[in-house]
C-alpha cells in the first residue's frame, strides 16, 4: 500500500466544528483555541465566516476574532465567505485565504443556500476573481458527494462538474465533503477517481463526517489514492444537524493518530492537540468525541 509521505491536516473546527454547536464561544475563548492548535503544529486552521448573523449567530465576531488573533508564520487562517458582502468583510480584516462552499446536491443546495448549483456558482464566480484579484488564495468545498439528506445518492459525475467549475474559477484546492456520514470506502474511491479525471490529485482534500462510523476508513481508502490534504475537527466539534446525536466531523485527534501510525509525516503534536481538545470540550462541558483523546487521557490517569 503506497501512500503519501505527507499530509496537510486542515483544521476544520474553529469554524465548521463551532458553528454547528447549540452555544455560543466566547470570542477569547476562540482566539486561544485558534493560538492553540498553530501552536500544536497545524498549519491550516480555519478562523470564522463572513455569513449573515442572523442565520450563524456563533460566527457573528469573526472579524473580532481575526482582529485579536497573534498569527502564526507559516499558518493560514482561512475564512468561509458565501457572497460579495461577506468578502469585502473578509477583505477589511486582513484575510489572505477565503473558502467558498458549493454542493453536488440540488436539493442540498436549494434548501441550505435558496439556490440552484449553477446559481450557486454565479455567485461564487466574481467572489473568486475579486480573492484572487488581490492576491488572496481560493479554496473550494463541495458538500453532498456521496449522498444527500433529502435526495439519496449523488453520481461521481455531478460533483465532478462541480469541481471541474470550482477549478476553472481558480480554486487552487477543492475539499470533497461526505456531509451527512455516509459513505464507505469503496463510494469514496469511485467518487474520488471521477473528480480526479477533471482536477489533480495533488489539489484534492477530503472532509468526512463520522456518523457512521466510516471517516478513518474512508480517509485511508483517499490516502490510497494519493490524496494527501485531511480535514478535521478538533475534539469532533460540531454535530451532524441531520441525524440527531450522530456524530459530526471526524475528529483531528483520532485523524492524526491513525497517520503517526502510517508513518505518514504531519508536523501535528498529538499530546498538544488533544490538550487542545480538551480544552474547548471543558468549555463546552463535555468529553471530548474523540477516541484517541479518550484512550490518552485514561492512560495518562
Amino acid at each position: 500500500m503506497r501512500l503519501p509521505k505527507a499530509v496537510r491536516m486542515v483544521e476544520v473546527g474553529p469554524r465548521d466544528g463551532l458553528q454547528n454547536e447549540a452555544q455560543t464561544v466566547p470570542t477569547a475563548t476562540k482566539i486561544a483555541l485558534i493560538e492553540q492548535l498553530a501552536e500544536a503544529g497545524l498549519r491550516t486552521v480555519e478562523a470564522g465566516s463572513f455569513v449573515s448573523p442572523k442565520w450563524i449567530p456563533q460566527m457573528a465576531d469573526t472579524a473580532e476574532v481575526l482582529a485579536g488573533l497573534r498569527r502564526r508564520a507559516g499558518v493560514a487562517y482561512p475564512v468561509l465567505v458565501p457572497n460579495m458582502k461577506g468578502f469585502e468583510a473578509a477583505s477589511a480584516a486582513g484575510v489572505e485565504e477565503i473558502a467558498i462552499f458549493g454542493a453536488a446536491s440540488e436539493s442540498f443546495s436549494r434548501r441550505n443556500i435558496n439556490c440552484s448549483i449553477a446559481e450557486s456558482l454565479e455567485r461564487f464566480a466574481p467572489v473568486a476573481a475579486a480573492a484572487m484579484a488581490r492576491r488572496m488564495r481560493v479554496r473550494g468545498y463541495i458538500s453532498c458527494v456521496v449522498d444527500c439528506p433529502y435526495e439519496g445518492p449523488i453520481t461521481a459525475a455531478a460533483v465532478a462538474d462541480v469541481a471541474a467549475q470550482l477549478l476553472a474559477m481558480g480554486c487552487y484546492e477543492i475539499s470533497l465533503g461526505d456531509t451527512v456520514g455516509t459513505g464507505t470506502p469503496a463510494r469514496v474511491q469511485a467518487t474520488i477517481e471521477a473528480v480526479a479525471r477533471v482536477v489533480p490529485i495533488e489539489r484534492l482534500a477530503v472532509h468526512f463526517h463520522d456518523t457512521y462510523g466510516q471517516a478513518l476508513a474512508n480517509i485511508l481508502a483517499s490516502l490510497e489514492l494519493g490524496v494527501a490534504v485531511i480535514d478535521s475537527s478538533v475534539a469532533g466539534l460540531g454535530g451532524c444537524p441531520y441525524a440527531k446525536g450522530a456524530s459530526g466531523n471526524v475528529a483531528s485527534e483520532d485523524v492524526l493518530y491513525m497517520l503517526n501510525g502510517l508513518r505518514v509525516a504531519t508536523g501535528v503534536d498529538l499530546a498538544k492537540l488533544a490538550a487542545v481538545g480538551q480544552f474547548i470540550s471543558t468549555v463546552l462541558g463535555r468529553e471530548p468525541m474523540s477516541k484517541a483523546a479518550r484512550a490518552l487521557k485514561a492512560k495518562a490517569a
